[in-house]
């Protein structure tokens, strides 16, 4: 079967395509171009067909990946299933199932079965993981297992996947010969296969044999997302040297996929500073062909542990803003323990946030109508209406519920010196118009 890629290439508008047209009020044949172009992904897998269908890319809204998985000081798979169900209640387009404790054939399975949503994963986790099992190294890890699970791991249903091909020999040597790193390397999969090179004096397999990591994602049209294992872990390492050189190699491949026919991402760092952030997603995307971006994060600051949402969310909108086509959300416990099931819902909220004040921006002219009409039901006191234009309006009731006013069309902030009464009461003729 062609890939999303392939079959927009040769002029057929798939279901898929359709579906993301009709969803982002665009039109088919632009869907359909801009995939072909690998500009915009649909996370997709012939063995699993999953029901939700989000487009990734140029010119569409900003989309939020949530990540759950176990540890290996909590293995709790029910406990895993909930996170996955209240991550797509709470609203995300995406999930990737991240786990490193226990049977990870078993969790990865039934967070699968449990939700809609398009989900990936980081096949070295569960590689190093079993390597560690068998040989107990996990340096002895066989690149054929390391394959063999890859593909296993397609069968089963992944979209996307997010798979660490750009660290190599060469990105290691240029991070050494910086002398220096504040945060060190906080990519799991990273530092696995860092030390992986390092013990066996070994190039990365992912990268030496790319041609066949494509041709696997390539057979269930999942979608390659380019890992950065390198990515800046610390505010003060955002485009530093070896960040930028793991990110030249994934731009390449990015292309190289594409032209291979495979649906291609790359993923962006993970600590960056406000004012880099516009300039880090212009290099990817001149870099790569305009290849979706999918930011991680971006946390902005390194000193709120327990508030990382925070931090995230003004990152996240600025990404967004500036053209970050996924964002995955961080939670409170970032930093500091496996998220629980509030903490995944508040992660996810709160990225929603970060998408919707991005897209704004972005697209001021189809994305600020809700934002008026917010306006004029507040300020004529329409409360239904509110909740109907709010963006979590069970949220929004919820909290106007458990401090009910005296006066029904007022709220307890202000009561009798409720100013949007007051002005209605002056100027109800005189401030009923709409300008724009």
């Amino acid at each position: 079967m062609k890939t999303q890629i392939e079959n927009a290439r040769a002029g057929i508008v798939t279901p898929q395509m359709a579906i993301v047209a009709k969803n982002e009020g665009l039109t088919e044949e632009y869907i359909r171009q801009m995939v072909a172009e690998g500009k915009i992904v649909i996370p997709w897998n012939h063995n699993r067909k999953p029901s939700r269908i989000a487009g990734i890319g140029k010119g569409l809204s900003t989309k939020v990946n949530a990540s759950i998985g176990t540890s290996s000081d909590i293995i709790d798979y029910d406990a895993e299933v909930r996170k996955a169900k209240i991550a797509q209640e709470a609203g995300a387009d995406t999930l990737m199932e991240l786990s490193v404790g226990g049977d990870l054939d078993r969790v990865r399975r039934e967070v699968i079965a449990a939700v809609d949503l398009p989900v990936g994963n980081v096949p070295l986790y569960q590689a190093f993981c079993e390597a560690a099992r068998k040989y107990k190294n996990p340096n002895k890890l066989d690149e054929e297992m390391l394959f063999d699970i890859i593909e296993q791991q397609c069968a089963d249903g992944m979209a996307f996947m997010a798979v660490h091909c750009g660290i190599n020999l060469c990105t290691i040597e240029r991070l050494r010969k910086q002398n220096y790193r504040y945060g060190g390397l906080v990519s799991k999969g990273g530092v696995s296969m860092a030390a992986w090179m390092i013990a066996n004096n070994r190039e990365n397999p992912l990268y030496e044999k790319f041609d066949r990591v494509v041709s696997i994602l390539k057979k269930y049209d999942t979608v390659l997302s380019l890992g950065n294992g390198l990515r800046a872990g610390a505010i003060h390492d955002s485009s530093d040297r070896a960040q930028i050189q793991e990110l030249v190699f994934n731009c390449e491949l990015a292309e190289l996929g594409r032209e291979m026919g495979c649906q291609m991402l790359v993923e962006g760092p993970g600590h960056v500073p406000l004012d880099e952030i516009e300039g880090n997603i212009q290099l990817q995307k001149r870099m790569s062909g305009d290849a979706p971006y999918y930011m991680l994060g971006p946390i902005t600051t390194d000193i709120c542990p327990g508030y990382d949402h925070i931090t995230t969310a003004i990152g996240a909108a600025q990404s967004s803003r500036f053209g970050a086509d996924l964002i995955c959300y961080i939670t409170p416990a970032e930093h500091l323990a496996l998220p629980n099931e509030e903490d995944v819902r508040v992660g996810v909220k709160t990225a929603r946030i970060s998408a919707y004040i991005g897209d704004m921006n972005k697209y001021p002219e189809k994305c600020r109508q809700r934002d008026k009409e917010m306006s004029k039901a507040r300020r004529d006191l329409d409360w239904e209406k509110q909740f109907e234009l709010a963006l979590f309006p069970e949220d929004a009731r919820a909290i106007r519920d458990s401090r009910a006013p005296e006066e029904e069309n007022t709220c307890t902030m202000c009561g009798d010196f409720c100013a949007s009464r007051g002005a209605g009461k002056l100027f109800r003729e005189d401030l009923k118009g709409d300008k724009i």
